[in-house]
């Protein structure tokens, strides 16, 4: 993203204004400088937009260490021990999650922290005189679109959550709108936001120069998500959710600057060196190599002691772990089994591999280039694949399942159905088929919790963990899981400014 490092610390400063987690949206300091006076040039805007994306990185929200609401959650990497930070990582594989668990309260003050910022640059921006007036309009989209993700994060995550697009400025403001709405609104509220995004003059696909902001792709990508996820989680309009998730998860796809997927080679989605030119990325958050504050950590923390393979720093540790069970997934001969997962003898255990960076760029330190990757076409043709299946068109669901099987160079889905007697056993039907791929093919990729959620109901997901092995799981209990830890509490600190407007998740107490 052009000149975001340069212009983070100047990004930070005009945004850093909230008091302290007193609501779910940042309140005026009244020690510093007030956000709507800074806002008064392009030059302004065009730094607060950038502090907006510099939001998403951190671990709380959305940024490349963010797995402890993600796959800790799931079932491919759990956080095992239950005893340092008062047990508190472990609730949540252990699905033991209380509301006043502080990293829950991160999170959730993580993920409201850029819809804060861009509903402010918003409310601002048509104050402000632009050079030309395409910037505008193109920045408008930008921060829509991550309002958006953000607000899809919450309402996957949470259930119903307050909404607004508004700036606060009072404390009667803030109190008046800390209410959860709907969940149904707040699909509404992203819904209108992303086909803003999709009809403005936002380039189809970023330059070199510009990676890591907003594209058409991404949002159609992201418009047909959300439209997937309204149709297998709320319980109306589904024909026509799945038919709009159809519309613009093809309109991703035929924006596309490659004819198939197989054309990219699995590991270059994840090489360094071609972050910002590979035609499969759609949407990442930029990582700069060498850089003791922006570098990226995944490869570092992911190495096993005595191994070299991820990074030139000198792991001490068992490096990037995750469950038997999601090893178990791995099909022998599958390229993406070679290149995501390898056995350290030294720690004598298995270490993530997925994410590397052991150029002299990196140094010793580790400090990767590892952009984080949010959407990429695999994800949307296995998308697709879920559309076509709910659509009852199994024919069309298989060919998309088998453009991402191709690349790996696994048999098609018919093959391995009729040929492979563990695969059918495993995956009697499309759908888990469907499922499986996306855990290999999207591993340690953050997206496994939210594809449960969307596959499942709260019942199926319950009995989809308590089927498995115990022994495959680590040490998190796969009893305790129930029909509440579909969603996450609400944190009790904001239940407490509210008790009936911000009322508890159903099985939770305080």
């Amino acid at each position: 993203m052009r000149n975001i490092f340069s212009l983070l610390a100047s990004a930070l400063l005009i945004l850093s204004i909230s008091s302290c987690g007193k609501s779910f949206l940042e309140k005026t300091n009244p020690n510093a400088v007030r956000v709507d006076v800074g806002y008064t040039t392009e030059a302004n805007i065009t730094t607060g937009l950038y502090g907006v994306y510099q939001a998403l990185r951190t671990a709380n929200c959305i940024g490349e260490g963010a797995q402890l609401w993600t796959d800790d959650r799931a079932d491919d990497v759990n956080t095992t021990d239950n005893q340092s930070n008062n047990g508190e990582p472990f609730q949540f594989s252990a699905f033991s999650l209380v509301p006043g668990n502080s990293y829950l309260l991160s999170h959730w003050t993580a993920l409201y922290a850029p819809i804060s910022r861009a509903n402010v640059i918003l409310n601002a921006i048509d104050t402000v005189t632009f050079a030309n007036n395409a910037t505008k309009t193109q920045y408008v989209a930008e921060l829509k679109f991550i309002r958006a993700l953000l607000y899809f994060n919450l309402v996957r995550e949470f259930g119903d959550v307050p909404l607004t697009t508004e700036k606060l400025s009072t404390i009667q403001q803030t109190t008046a709108l800390t209410f959860r709405g709907k969940k149904e609104k707040v699909y509404a509220q992203i819904v209108a936001d992303l086909k803003d995004a999709v009809s403005s003059n936002l380039p189809v696909v970023q330059s070199t120069a510009n990676k890591g902001r907003v594209s058409l792709q991404a949002a159609n990508g992201l418009l047909g998500q959300v439209y997937l996820t309204m149709a297998t989680t709320l319980a109306d309009n589904k024909i026509d959710n799945l038919n709009n998730a159809k519309t613009y998860l093809l309109a991703c796809y035929n924006q596309k600057t490659v004819t198939n997927l197989s054309d990219i080679p699995f590991a270059d989605v994840f090489d360094v060196t071609k972050k910002s030119t590979n035609a499969e990325i759609i949407f990442q958050i930029v990582y700069k190599q060498g850089d003791a504050t922006y570098g990226s950590s995944l490869a570092k923390n992911n190495q096993a002691k005595g191994e070299t393979i991820n990074s030139m720093f000198a792991s001490q540790t068992a490096g990037g772990l995750f469950t038997k069970d999601l090893q178990n997934e791995f099909e022998a001969g599958d390229l993406r089994t070679a290149y995501s997962i390898k056995f350290a003898p030294a720690v004598n255990g298995w270490f993530i591999t997925k994410f590397r960076d052991n150029s002299a760029g990196a140094t010793k330190d580790g400090y990767g280039g590892n952009d984080w990757i949010l959407m990429r076409y695999a994800d949307i043709i296995l998308n697709l694949a879920e559309v076509y299946l709910y659509l009852g068109d199994n024919a069309t669901a298989a060919t998309y399942l088998n453009m991402v099987r191709a690349r790996a160079q696994r048999p098609d889905y018919a093959t391995m159905i009729a040929t492979d007697a563990t695969y059918k056993a495993r995956y009697p039907t499309l759908k888990l088929a469907i499922l499986h791929e996306r855990r290999v093919e999207l591993a340690f990729e953050h997206h496994r919790w939210h594809d449960l959620t969307r596959f499942f109901t709260a019942q199926e997901l319950v009995d989809y963990f308590r089927a498995k092995n115990q022994a495959d799981f680590d040490n998190s209990p796969l009893t305790n899981i129930t029909t509440k830890d579909y969603y996450f509490p609400i944190p009790l600190a904001e239940h407490n400014l509210n008790p009936e407007t911000m009322y508890q998740n159903d099985g939770y107490t305080q």
